[in-house]
């Protein structure tokens, strides 16, 4: 019988192996993910150890798609919403968890733009923020819909994978 840090172990690299699948599965969509869905429910289960996810899902992002100013985006990105998902890990509610990701994927090119802000100034990083708000309302209800449908089942899956032994 392998041991807990194995088994801890080996669910995490499950769930970034899970993660960057979703991801690319659905990349020919624009701004219509999984991945906002599932850093919410790996950070209910996982708590803080889902930042070693996220890391090795970026990382992994970057070999494959190359390492550009859009990886430093998700470098903090991602935390961000595992963040929020830890000050509200409490709640049940489907739909409080539908909005926060659609307000997310709302957010997602403003966030996007705050590196812009530091090489450009304001004006760049309003101008990219503005530019991106096309692929953002997509992308905001891309994110409500999938986790009004989702999150439940999965939820329940994530339940018996972590807490089983």
């Amino acid at each position: 019988m392998a041991s807990s840090k194995t088994r801890e172990l080996t669910l995490m690299a499950i769930f970034t192996a899970i993660l960057l699948v979703g991801q690319v599965a659905l990349g020919f969509l624009p701004n219509i993910e999984v991945v906002s869905l599932l850093i919410i429910l790996y950070t209910i289960h996982l708590k803080k150890k889902v930042f070693f996810v996220i890391y090795a899902f970026v990382l992994l992002e970057g070999l494959i798609y190359g390492f550009g100013l859009w990886w430093i985006n998700y470098l903090y990105i991602w935390s961000i919403l595992a963040l929020l998902t830890l000050c509200f890990q409490k709640q049940t509610s489907v739909f409080f968890w539908s909005l926060l990701s659609g307000f997310y994927g709302m957010g997602f090119g403003a966030l996007c733009s705050i590196p812009y802000f530091f090489l450009s100034g304001t004006k760049a990083a309003f101008a990219y923020w503005v530019s991106g708000l096309m692929y953002d309302i997509p992308h905001c209800i891309g994110n409500v819909i999938i986790c009004m449908l989702l999150f439940k089942p999965l939820n329940g899956i994530l339940e018996k994978a972590v807490c089983s032994e």
